[in-house]
């Protein structure tokens, strides 16, 4: 697979730890903006890529994040 210019390849795994964990993904731009949610039961995995239109990603429960950088545990471990 041929990467374009400027195009990020990095993806970001959570992992839900309970039953409703949202993941909501933040536009880019002059306002921040909410542009896509999912709601993850306990087990259930998301892959999720930063994109031109996504700059951040918020998670709401108790999940594992794994990225190239580490891992980590958001919500009450």
């Amino acid at each position: 697979m041929e990467k374009k210019a400027g195009q990020n390849t990095e993806y970001v795994v959570i992992k839900a730890n309970e039953d409703g964990v949202n993941v909501i993904g933040l536009t880019r731009g002059s306002d921040t903006r909410f542009h896509h949610s999912e709601k993850l039961d306990q087990g259930e995995v998301m892959i999720a890529q930063f994109t031109e239109h996504t700059s951040a990603i918020k998670i709401r429960g108790n999940a594992k994040i794994m990225t190239s950088y580490g891992e980590i545990t958001s919500g009450k471990e």
